[in-house]
């Protein structure tokens, strides 16, 4: 049977109160299951003989016949028991290795844009990494690693399709996370040991770091193995000078050490292939060159295999916004970075706090060469924001009123310079002019920032007093919620081909 008719079928008997996403249609011996909405939530409907309906979680709503066979009619709820069982049905809604392949992330605050984010990746040859959020933003948003991945893997079903994807767990700094994200599924692992870099060490007289470097105990065979040691990348030499390596090693000895202790615990818990990135970028100093290379011969030196690594790197990377700094002198140094993660080999590159770095997109793609994992998160979140300020100006200018409110408390965990003097008093605009606050600098990062204070926000009731009202506005101008989003990472994806 085609299977196209299932939705005919479907329609003739139930179309007034539900509506079908027809590129959702799956079938499997005999049993067919797509995504179906009414006025408030949406389902998975389930058509096949009633045997084989009995394990989905849901409502029996009557039998259909289609060509003269009878099956059972089952509305079930979007649960992870059920999806569950639809993942062991179709294999591929399970996120798999990426490797070494070109690879984007697009984070999903409120786990309703993956439909719009593949919609953006279509007939691209670029590795989506679908389920993306840090243990920050759950805490934020109030999710946890299962109900992100749910979220997304039901966004593939919906949209239809049937490629690799991943999911990252992302900026991980405890082994019971890395225990749970593994249980629930995921791919790929982000290891942030920020918590183990030594900062601000010029804060230490020079006594002080002699004794706190002595404690190192390492420090004699990492003096011997690159004391003074040089390597040549793209016609620049690299030398380990006492002064340096003793820098070095006294920043990061600890990163590596917890590196390789969370990098041991997945290789025996997770018992399949992992992507696994390891993230130095949630640091107070530009990652050098030299510190790189240390970073990744210690690695391989160590026996960790990974895939991507996040450095931070030249200039200022604040969220929202587009790239501070001088993009010539960040073009030259980048170069560095690449020629030294090429001949080293075997990772990419990767650029956190991605999101709207539309100067930046060439450089990082062109000296790479494709080598490269791009993340971005808020900008959805800012595009969703928009979607409200398009449809309900009145939600929009409460939950404007209230970030502002928030942010000189919410601001605290953030690199930022945003002036807030710069943002248009909103009373003197018109509801039309809205929607163009999430194109100011300033109103996108009050707006960015202050997700967690607007998501968790609620009344003298207990009722949240923005969340469910953004995504009601979201659930019902879906067309264009995914339309907008859509449209802002396709920006994003067509400046890594410029």
């Amino acid at each position: 049977m085609k299977s196209e008719k299932v939705i005919d079928y479907f329609l003739r008997g139930w179309g007034e109160k539900y509506k079908p996403y027809p590129f959702s249609l799956k079938s499997k011996e005999d049993r067919y299951f797509f995504i179906a909405k009414d006025e408030e939530k949406k389902y998975l409907i389930v058509i096949a003989p009633l045997s084989n309906t009995n394990n989905f979680e849901g409502e029996i709503l009557g039998e259909i016949t289609i060509e003269d066979k009878k099956f059972t009619l089952k509305r079930c709820s979007l649960c992870h028991l059920n999806l569950a069982l639809l993942c062991k049905i179709f294999p591929y809604l399970n996120p798999t290795f990426c490797g070494l392949k070109t690879s984007f992330g697009t984070g999903d605050r409120l786990g309703k844009a993956t439909p719009a984010h593949l919609q953006a990746f279509n007939s691209r040859d670029i590795f989506p990494i679908l389920a993306q959020q840090s243990v920050r933003e759950m805490e934020r948003t109030e999710r946890n690693w299962q109900s992100v991945l749910n979220d997304a893997i039901w966004g593939v079903f919906e949209y239809g399709y049937i490629g690799p994807f991943g999911a990252d767990a992302d900026h991980v700094k405890e082994i019971a996370d890395l225990k749970e994200s593994v249980d629930c599924g995921y791919s790929m692992f982000t290891l942030d040991p920020s918590d183990f870099i030594r900062k601000n060490i010029n804060q230490y007289s020079k006594r002080e770091l002699n004794n706190l470097y002595a404690q190192i105990k390492e420090r004699k065979k990492l003096e011997v193995l690159y004391g003074n040691k040089s390597y040549s990348f793209a016609g620049q030499k690299l030398t380990f000078t006492d002064n340096y390596l003793a820098e070095i090693i006294f920043v990061y000895s600890e990163v590596l050490d917890h590196i390789e202790e969370c990098y041991k615990f997945l290789k025996s818990y997770k018992k399949n292939i992992f992507d696994l990135e390891i993230s130095v970028d949630e640091t107070p100093t530009v990652t050098s060159p030299l510190a790189h290379l240390f970073i990744i011969l210690e690695l391989q030196r160590r026996g960790i295999e990974l895939q991507n690594l996040a450095l931070h790197y030249l200039g200022d990377w604040q969220k929202g916004i587009e790239y501070i700094g001088d993009i010539d002198q960040f073009r030259k140094e980048f170069s560095l970075h690449s020629a030294i993660a090429r001949i080293m080999g075997g990772y990419k590159l990767s650029l956190h706090t991605g999101s709207d770095k539309f100067s930046v997109y060439p450089i990082f793609a062109q000296e790479t060469g494709g080598f490269y994992h791009i993340k971005t998160a808020g900008t959805t979140w800012l595009e969703e924001v928009k979607i409200v300020a398009m449809k309900d100006p009145a939600l929009y200018r409460e939950i404007h009123y209230f970030a502002l409110q928030n942010f000189e408390k919410d601001r605290a965990s953030y690199n930022l310079t945003t002036d807030l003097s710069n943002i248009p008093d909103i009373d003197k605009l018109s509801d039309s002019e809205l929607p163009g606050l999430l194109r100011n600098k300033d109103s996108r990062q009050l707006i960015h920032i202050t997700y967690g204070s607007i998501l968790r926000a609620k009344d003298n009731e207990g009722q949240y007093r923005f969340k469910n009202k953004i995504l009601k506005i979201l659930f019902h101008f879906e067309e264009e919620h995914y339309y907008e989003i859509a449209n802002w990472i396709k920006k994003h994806l067509d400046c890594l081909n410029k």
